[in-house]
């Protein structure tokens, strides 16, 4: 995945805060002109009003006049056009410009908000290095410029460019960019170290994994690049309540308008369109139209879902759309995967079994010398432990098969690796894969994470792994039991006794193992369709899960060592790697969902009491004033409460 972030960020940042300032810059103007009309006296204070009014709305006005064209007449601005415009037609040259100028003021409020609401976007100009520090010349490049093994240093206070190992030394780094964790995380040699870290003790040379579009952070922003344009079903159901309600609202002040004045000429007997009951009838359906603008519906909405996509982004969640935001809402089931998600997903060897007259030496390094072929935890440990054990070991040395460095290796997700062929055929992988080709495993069982090890049709052994459970998993299955989620389980490839050792550790009762990729979407759909009251989602980290996370309702990916399929199926990315983040994240979308709904009632409530009031005459163009713009204002306060630091049942 790679993010164009270095110019479209930025981009948008600047016209954002260009956007505020022409708003700031329009308003203190047009107010010094609204002021200045009431010591105009005559004709000349009514010129200068228009001009205040002009000033305040001209976009609204281009806007309206853009939509009659466009034939998409009834919008906002189309109301407020009609509203000033019918206000200066009756004399009212003061009230109309107020209704132009606290619109503006509105509006500036509202882009400040959103300005302010862009946390995540507005940190791609901060969590990513513009260079790279070239070891051993000193030279500085664009990161981009830096190939894969390349050695860059860090020094104290620098921000990491590229993902990488840390290869000699040690150093204490800042991973809140990336992680949202407050605590600086120590790292030593061998240790990874994700592109946005800040450096904080000793330089740290680094030995680069990724690319510069392909690091965390390239991935990170891409992610939040295609958050915005992803609506919940609230947003898109308020977007098209306003298409039905605009219209409505205006047949609705055309009627209050002429029924009342017609009905009592024609019984006065005298139908005339400039007699005093039109002119005031006019003004109040000119007061019903400013009050029924949708301006708190359609703004507040998607900004509280914006804030709380920020507020996400802030905690290290990473949240694609607000559409997520609404799946975890609802949420009855919570499937994950074991190995790196609830496991730490650092295995290592146990134990050794051997087959007669096979060495300890000559298993391991068989092992490791098709191990390396895979990218899979249990393989890297694999590898780890031979080197640590046997550092002048070799995969091409004496005990291990010749022709193995040259084989042509395939890699059976849920079964393990093969490489070569006939009476040179190395293996290793699970007792399913060994049953597969024909290899007895004898006595040595299947239990706990082994690894079977074969040539031809021999067994050479079997190797024995364990992992351990992340410390904050069993915090977090207790917190989903307690925010309601009724079904927690637990889908995984390893064996029965190692994946129920686990569930048990961490208190899940629901358990499937030796599941393979495949079967974990049928178990998965299983679960989901007893769910059907509320959401299932699914978090793993494998690409043997981008299959389930993508059908999941909500699929969730861990960010920090998860691959590349399963955080592009992900509708959430949580870069900690720490369970705890699942609930939190529930808990940050119901929060979202009630201040939306609190937003939706409000606007609601006290749009339908001054519609009323000004139907009767009661309430004047100022009081309208109030329910259009007061009422987007205090909803737009209320939604940049989701961008809160602490959020109700937050345990952190």
């Amino acid at each position: 995945m790679s993010c164009n972030c270095d110019g479209a960020c930025d981009s948008v940042v600047r016209r954002s805060r260009r956007a505020v300032r022409l708003l700031v810059l329009r308003f203190v103007i047009s107010s010094l002109l609204f002021a200045m009309a009431f010591l105009v006296p005559g004709d000349k204070g009514s010129y200068i009003f228009i001009i205040s009014w002009f000033l305040s709305g001209y976009t609204v006005l281009f806007s309206a006049i853009h939509g009659l064209r466009n034939k998409k007449i009834f919008d906002e601005n189309f109301l407020m056009s009609i509203a000033t415009i019918g206000a200066f037609a009756t004399g009212q040259w003061s009230e109309g410009a107020a209704v132009m100028l606290f619109f503006n003021l509105g509006e500036m409020i509202q882009e400040s908000a959103v300005n302010r609401s862009r946390t995540s976007i507005e940190k791609c100009l901060d969590i990513r290095s513009n260079t790279a520090r070239i070891h051993p010349d000193g030279s500085i490049v664009h990161p981009s410029q830096v190939a894969i093994g390349s050695l860059v240093m860090v020094l104290p206070g620098e921000r990491v460019p590229l993902d990488g190992l840390l290869v000699e030394g040690s150093s204490s780094f800042d991973t809140s960019a990336i992680t949202g964790e407050s605590i600086p995380r120590d790292l030593v040699a061998g240790d990874e170290v994700l592109s946005g870290f800040v450096n904080g003790q000793h330089p740290a040379l680094i030995r680069t994994t990724a690319l510069y579009s392909d690091s965390t952070v390239s991935r990170m922003l891409a992610l939040i690049e295609g958050a915005a344009s992803r609506k919940a079903k609230t947003e898109r159901l308020i977007t098209s309540f306003a298409r039905v309600y605009t219209p409505i609202v205006t047949i609705a002040a055309l009627l209050v308008a002429l029924v009342p004045p017609v009905l009592a000429s024609l019984v006065a007997g005298n139908v005339s369109l400039f007699s005093t009951e039109f002119s005031r009838w006019g003004y109040r359906a000119l007061v019903f139209l400013v009050i029924s603008c949708p301006c708190a519906f359609v703004i507040s909405v998607p900004l509280g879902y914006f804030g709380g996509i920020g507020g996400a982004a802030r905690r290290g969640i990473l949240v694609k759309g607000a559409q997520a935001l609404d799946g975890l809402v609802k949420v009855k089931a919570v499937v994950f995967d074991k190995t790196g998600t609830l496991s730490e997903g650092r295995f290592s060897v146990t134990a050794l079994s051997t087959a007669p007259s096979v060495s300890e030496q000559e298993l391991l390094a068989t092992a490791a010398s098709i191990e390396k072929h895979s990218n899979h935890p249990i393989a890297r440990a694999i590898v780890s432990h031979v080197t640590q054990k046997y550092p002048d070991s070799h995969p091409n040395s004496s005990v291990n098969p010749s022709d193995i460095a040259g084989s042509v290796c395939t890699e059976r997700p849920g079964y393990g690796l093969v490489c070569g062929s006939g009476a040179n055929r190395v293996a290793a992988g699970t007792k399913r894969l060994m049953d597969e080709l024909g290899v007895s495993v004898g006595g040595l069982g299947d239990e706990h994470t082994r690894v079977y090890v074969s040539r031809g049709s021999d067994l050479l052994g079997c190797i024995v792994l364990s992992d351990r459970p992340k410390k904050d998993a069993f915090a977090a299955v207790a917190q989903l039991r307690s925010l309601g989620v009724s079904r927690i389980a637990l889908i995984s490839g390893d064996s029965a006794s190692s994946a129920h050792a686990l569930a048990s550790e961490v208190g899940i009762m629901e358990v499937y193992s030796g599941v393979l990729p495949d079967e974990k979407v049928h178990y998965f759909e299983q679960i989901a369709k007893d769910s059907e009251q509320g959401s299932a989602i699914f978090v793993g980290d494998g690409i043997n899960d981008a299959p389930v996370i993508a059908r999941a309702d909500v699929g969730i990916a861990m960010g920090g060592i998860g691959s590349d399929a399963a955080i592009e199926a992900a509708d959430l990315v949580i870069m900690n790697d720490n369970p705890r983040s699942v609930p939190e994240a529930i808990r940050l979308a119901r929060y979202t969902r009630s201040i939306v709904y609190q937003n939706i009632a409000f606007a609601f409530a006290v749009k339908l009491l001054f519609l009323i009031l000004g139907a009767f005459g009661i309430a004047t163009l100022w009081e309208a004033v109030f329910a259009d713009v007061g009422v987007a204002l205090i909803a737009t306060a209320n939604a940049l409460r989701a961008r809160s630091s602490r959020i109700p049942g937050d345990k952190r």
